[in-house]
């Protein structure tokens, strides 16, 4: 037996107690007796019964009485009678206060252990039956609170997009502006209006990155984007990334490269989606590796993944930053503490549209020594012109 269950033997007459002992406990119940109704109540006040043998009459009153305060303390505790009066009466009285059976006096211990095995599988299958409904409807809970969830991150984004839309205009049109009197094409100006109109254009700047990232991020968010996957072939992308990417390295003496062994691996994308991972990962590998660092891009294909890993020799991230990465709004303290400018948002944009392609997203990051992000993406078995 997995636990001990314990069953009150309530009767007057100590034969029966003693034979109900003798019968059970070999078996591994723990049988606890009483004499009286006042004896049996304290039991109830202090134990919790699993089953109670109850004889109907007794000096002190009714077996049977006992039944509802112990159906009070548990719903399922099995209350078989114990009566040297059984009629078909008394029986149908018995299951109407609530008992599971009754047993005739006198009885044999193979017909007392029959009945109490059957009364506690039944309170077995019963506790069972509550726990597979309880378990049914926390399962249902969570379904409606992750609908719910589902709905307001679907809400959110799509007001983080009309905001983050309205938004852009106006403040490229200031940046624009600003531009023109920070390069004198409005007239002169002395030193210190133009170093501050060039700090506010430095905040314009800040602030055109966030609302081009909330926008990115609610547009990562959109469940649109798994009906649009194409196969898109990595390779060329990658190459394009990098020429893109080279004037910008080259500012900062930064060694930037691609390695390749993987060509003509396909994989279900969105091309702009794609394009926004690898841009996030090789502009942040940019603007945290100091002058004359080196970034590399390896392309590499392993059992039916390909991988693609962004390596950088910068400032590298805290340990114990590295699992709150990929949350939004979220910098290394390393990067916060510096002067370099950020949304927190590129990380999470990345990460949203790796799930949304099926992939996974790993790094690896030693402070002051640089980081690896690892993209692997399923390979599609289709190429574009497979497609009708």
């Amino acid at each position: 037996m997995s636990e001990k269950k314990k069953i009150l033997v309530l009767d007057d007459e100590a034969g029966i107690r003693r034979a109900c002992r003798r019968a059970l406990e070999p078996l591994g119940y723990d049988v606890v007796t009483a004499s009286t109704i006042e004896e049996a109540l304290d039991w109830i006040e202090k134990e919790a019964f699993d089953m109670a043998l109850l004889d109907i009459m007794l000096p002190d009153g009714r077996g049977i009485d006992l039944i509802k305060p112990l159906h009070e303390r548990d719903r399922d505790l099995i209350c078989i009678i114990i009566t040297g009066y059984a009629t078909v009466e008394l029986a149908v009285n018995a299951i109407k206060h609530g008992a599971y059976d009754f047993i005739s006096k006198p009885f044999k211990s193979d017909q007392l252990i029959m009945t109490v095995e059957q009364g506690l599988e039944k309170r077995r299958l019963s506790l069972e039956t509550k726990r597979l409904q309880t378990i049914e409807q926390e399962a249902e809970e969570l379904l409606h609170a992750k609908q719910d969830m589902e709905r307001l991150d679907e809400i959110k984004s799509t007001f983080m997009l009309t905001v983050a839309h309205e938004l852009r205009a106006p403040v490229s049109s200031s940046l624009s502006l600003l531009r023109t009197l920070v390069h004198g094409l409005a007239g002169e100006m002395d030193d210190q209006q133009s170093q501050i109109l060039e700090r506010i254009e430095i905040r314009l700047e800040m602030l055109i990155e966030l609302i081009n990232d909330l926008i990115e991020l609610a547009a990562s968010k959109t469940p649109a984007l798994s009906k649009s996957h194409t196969p898109i072939a990595v390779q060329p992308l990658l190459e394009n990334l990098v020429q893109h990417f080279s004037t910008e390295s080259e500012s900062k003496s930064l060694t930037l490269s691609l390695q390749a062994s993987a060509n003509k691996v396909f994989v279900k994308a969105t091309l702009d989606g794609l394009e926004k991972i690898f841009a996030n990962l090789i502009h942040n590998a940019i603007k945290y590796t100091p002058e004359h660092g080196r970034i590399e891009i390896t392309h590499q294909v392993k059992n039916g993944i390909t991988e693609i890993s962004v390596t950088d020799t910068g400032m590298g991230i805290p340990e114990d930053d590295i699992p709150h990465l990929w949350n939004e709004f979220f910098r290394a303290k390393n990067a916060r503490s510096s002067k370099i400018a950020g949304t927190g948002l590129g990380l999470s944009i990345v990460k949203q549209y790796v799930d949304e392609f099926g992939g996974t997203l790993l790094v690896e990051s030693i402070e002051n020594q640089g980081s690896t992000f690892t993209v692997a993406l399923p390979i599609s078995d289709s190429k574009p012109n497979d497609n009708p």
